[in-house]
């Protein structure tokens, strides 16, 4: 079934594939993810109760997604990334519908909790998982193809939602985002499921760049490890992208920028695809690690800048760029990192239980940002997402350390030394 999946989706041809599922990738996230924090504020007042709360409903329904998605990982190993995330977006076009409709606070809830359990049927981990049983180990270049062209996600969900919410209320908003997932992203990703046979990749054009370097694979216990210090770097700059970008129009507003805090967050998607087309260029021949970590740098960077400039939008702009370039190089390497360090095997799996606890932290982020912005002032808040930028950046420098380590017998055997 695999191969007859991979066969049918290289007839479309790579650039095809990179580009349907790219568009999936806008409207999923756009839909699933970014409009939140554009609809909270409406949803606490219709509901009466504290948007910290809704918030906090939102962070329930993340742990619970979170939960799910080692399950999905598996479910598309053994059925293919298409069918699963075809399905995913007839689920997520349901669950959209039951928030849209959930007359009170706890069907609210529970209908969230559908909503990000599909989630992980459709965004980045079961998108990956498809270029790589596609593509396999030259599915590198392909993966940053695909997040240049989802790093607009944000740029068009936030002004799109934020225009919506003007002319209908939130249900109706809602509504619509679940009519997107049912006509635009269930039928592209069905396209790739029914798409005639056609070549193999013997049968394509040449990459021009080189493969995603692969190691050799490490000694069990260190790559156990490798394996848990990754996850938590992730899942770490993970607690503080999920933090920022579930409020991000909020905190910029809650810190001075008023007007223009809408205008600076726009940035932020810009920002994320211009640095993924510079990986492109450049960093395809360094290795992931090189690139994680360059990238996890400028996440806590670009909070203490925001931290020690605000309220000038100066400073708001650089921070908004420098989220956006360490943002669009964790969708990157996420993907590509995991696949250089431990190969194709059981890919989807591995996402999948790196995003549970990806999913377990970034559950908290939200409602922990938004009651330490609301009882503890915007420079708490902010000074506690820059340590937890440093540890997960710490993590993966850990990873570089054990990565020598595993690298150096082989090495000393390479000069002839006992």
């Amino acid at each position: 079934m695999r191969e007859r999946m991979r066969r049918s989706a290289l007839s479309l041809g790579p650039t095809a594939v990179v580009w349907t599922l790219g568009v999936t990738q806008i409207v999923g996230y756009g839909t699933l993810y970014y409009s939140f924090a554009i609809l909270a504020g409406d949803v606490a007042v219709s509901f009466a109760v504290p948007v910290s709360r809704i918030f906090g409903l939102f962070s329930l329904a993340l742990l619970v997604g979170g939960f799910a998605a080692p399950f999905v990982g598996r479910w598309i190993d053994r059925h293919g990334a298409p069918r699963v995330m075809a399905a995913g977006s007839v689920a997520a076009s349901v669950a959209l519908a039951a928030v849209a409709l959930a007359p009170g606070p706890t069907s609210f809830a529970a209908a969230l909790i559908l909503m990000e359990v599909v989630s992980a049927a459709v965004l980045y981990d079961a998108a990956f998982t498809a270029l790589v049983q596609i593509r396999g180990r030259d599915a590198r270049r392909r993966i940053g193809h695909l997040t240049l062209i989802a790093g607009f996600a944000s740029t068009i969900f936030w002004p799109l939602t934020t225009w919506l919410h003007g002319w209908l209320d939130w249900r109706s908003v809602m509504l619509a985002f679940a009519a997107a997932n049912l006509i635009v992203a269930a039928p592209l990703h069905l396209l790739l499921l029914a798409a005639r046979p056609g070549r193999d990749t013997a049968g394509d054009a040449p990459e021009r760049t080189p493969a995603v370097a692969v190691d050799p694979p490490p000694p069990p216990a260190l790559a156990r490890r490798m394996f848990v210090l990754v996850t938590a770097g992730f899942a770490l700059s993970g607690f503080l992208l999920s933090a920022l970008l579930a409020q991000m129009v909020p905190a910029l507003t809650a810190l001075g920028l008023g007007g223009s805090a809408l205008v600076v967050s726009t940035l932020f998607g810009p920002a994320q695809v211009l640095v993924r087309f510079v990986n492109l260029v450049f960093g395809v021949r360094r290795h992931p690690l090189f690139v994680t970590l360059f990238g996890m740098t400028m996440l806590p960077l670009a909070v203490l800048i925001l931290a020690t400039t605000a309220p000038a939008v100066a400073g708001a702009v650089v921070f908004a760029v420098l989220l956006g370039f360490g943002s669009g190089l964790k969708s990157i390497v996420q993907g590509t990192l995991p696949l250089a360090l431990f190969g194709t095997a059981s890919y989807g799996s591995r996402l999948g239980r790196m995003a549970l606890a990806r999913q377990f932290l970034a559950a908290a982020a939200p409602f922990a940002f938004a009651w330490q912005l609301e009882t503890r002032g915007p420079t708490v808040a902010l000074a506690t997402l820059v340590a937890v930028g440093l540890l997960g950046l710490a993590a993966f420098a850990a990873v570089a350390r054990l990565r020598d380590r595993a690298a150096a017998p082989s090495t000393i055997t390479a000069k002839g030394r006992p």
